[in-house]
């Protein structure tokens, strides 16, 4: 035998030479990557959140919804930024919408950062002529209002807006409102008056013991206006005593005397 002939025994190249044949693969081994990747289930598509997972219909509603959200919010800036705007052809053609608008629950004040700062404490107090149960009338006497909110705020970390702001913004329009005869100037003048009005009666029947026990007829709203003192450094001298402005009687209607605006 030629000893070059194969071995038929032997292991076959892909040549047909002894010693080069690849080995089979063996029953059970993995298959080729390609084949495994083929024969893989395909992912889950994740979970639809949000708006997305509405229904077409509530999809339709949800936008609607923010849609008119948007024009409101570009709205309300607008007619704020024109109350605040000087006098231009919008606010001389519009002026009465924007004011309907804007006051009293949106009117702004920028007298923080006006050159000369507010120098004073302004505290707002009330009295009222009440009739008793037994039909007689009572004067109460004067209930410091400015004092209770500021007991409310102080201390408290996340006082309410009421509290801050409710009583002090509505005796601000008042006085925008009014000349230093308390007469009304302009048509918002007895609105002022209105919504003042309405705002101590309230805080009476809440917080004064003797309105509580009988009806208000009649409510007097005064103003205690009371320098800031200069810092002990300063050479400036103020005086500390209060000067009052005192308003006139004013009747209430017959919802108010009956609590409606409790």
């Amino acid at each position: 035998m030629d000893a070059y002939d194969e071995d038929p025994r032997g292991p076959q190249g892909p040549d047909g030479s002894a010693g080069t044949r690849l080995p089979d693969t063996p029953p059970g081994s993995a298959p080729p990557p390609d084949a495994a990747a083929a024969s893989a289930p395909a992912p889950a598509p994740a979970p639809r959140t949000g708006v997305a997972a509405l229904s077409p219909r509530y999809q339709i509603g949800a936008a609607l919804a923010l849609a008119v959200v948007a024009v409101a919010a570009c709205v309300h800036l607008l007619m704020v930024f024109l109350s605040l705007a000087p006098a231009n052809t919008v606010t001389k053609q519009h002026g009465k919408a924007i004011e309907e608008w804007v006051y009293p629950e949106f009117e702004q004040n920028w007298k923080l950062f006006a050159p000369n700062p507010l120098q004073q404490n302004i505290a707002v107090q009330v009295r009222a002529e009440v009739r008793m149960r037994d039909g007689g009338l009572r004067t109460t006497g004067w209930t410091d209002l400015s004092a209770q909110d500021g007991a409310a705020i102080d201390g408290n970390l996340a006082p309410s807006h009421t509290q801050q702001n409710l009583l002090r913004r509505a005796w601000d329009f008042f006085t925008a409102t009014h000349g230093t005869d308390n007469r009304p100037v302009g048509m918002r003048g007895s609105l002022s008056e209105q919504y003042l009005r309405r705002i101590v009666v309230m805080r009476l029947y809440r917080d004064d013991p003797t309105s509580r026990e009988g009806v208000i007829q009649r409510v007097q709203v005064r103003s205690s206006t009371t320098n800031v003192q200069p810092p002990p450094w300063s050479r400036e001298r103020v005086s500390d005593k209060p000067v009052y402005r005192l308003l006139p009687w004013w009747s209430l209607t017959s919802d108010e005397a009956a609590g409606g605006v409790r």
